[in-house]
């Protein structure tokens, strides 16, 4: 059985590799609590179009952010300070949260011809009641809502399929393998905030069912001709 072993700064773990499933997955176990070890033996893990460590993990990170669990950031979260929602609160947006443990397959392309081919990998996702009552409160006074990222879409769109044709949205806590694709409808959100994301990825399928086609070819094409940013710490858009 394969060991291996973390050491930095004096700091030093086992693990055992109890199974390798290749492509960089395998479940290991060590021989002591981890969760205090990261923050001295642990890197934050990056797209691989990132080619540098954050010299501050801090940049990859929301100013919102609570928990720990996640292997990406919600990266449309990026482009939010703590002054800019407080303006935006001032002029009556109201915010809540979701919670989304996004996995390492977010990274990896579609494959085959089809994105109904594609196998969604699985997510933790959490819509407490209070995020519920919200949403519910802003479509009652005439409002919209807007969802940060597509993890956050994922996240409210989930949490709106287990509740039938009777409601919306209802309170959810659970695994996910919602995979949106053009044709779906969307009972929960009603605009987006999004970066500009790969080809072939799950995420470009999600934003292209929101937008439609026609309109997404257009909008990606401008971003192109444009130069915008692509990416975890590209540009924004957001989508009505």
């Amino acid at each position: 059985m394969t060991t291996l072993r973390f050491e930095r700064d004096g700091i030093s773990v086992n693990a055992r590799v109890l199974e390798n499933h290749g492509g960089g997955e395998a479940i290991v176990e060590f021989d002591s609590a981890i969760e205090p070890l990261l923050a001295v033996l642990g890197e934050a893990p990056l797209p691989p179009y990132i080619h540098e460590a954050l010299a501050d993990p801090g940049r990859y990170q929301t100013v919102y952010a609570r928990l720990t669990g996640s292997a990406a950031a919600p990266t449309a979260g990026l482009h939010f300070t703590p002054e800019l929602i407080n303006n935006l609160r001032e002029r009556g947006i109201g915010f809540e949260f979701v919670t989304l443990h996004v996995g390492v397959d977010t990274f990896k392309p579609i494959h085959g011809n089809t994105v109904e081919g594609h196998f969604i990998h699985s997510e933790w996702c959490e819509v407490p009641r209070r995020t519920v009552d919200a949403a519910a409160f802003a479509r009652a006074a005439g409002g919209r809502v807007v969802a940060v990222g597509t993890t956050s879409v994922r996240s409210l769109e989930s949490a709106a399929g287990q509740t039938g044709e009777t409601e919306r949205l209802a309170p959810f806590s659970g695994a996910t393998r919602l995979f949106i694709t053009p044709g779906r409808p969307f009972r929960a959100v009603d605009a987006m905030i999004t970066n500009f994301h790969l080809p072939r990825s799950t995420l470009l399928a999600l934003v292209g069912a929101f937008m439609g086609m026609d309109l997404w070819r257009a909008a990606y094409a401008e971003a192109i001709r444009e130069q915008y940013r692509f990416y975890s710490f590209g540009d924004a858009m957001l989508i009505l």
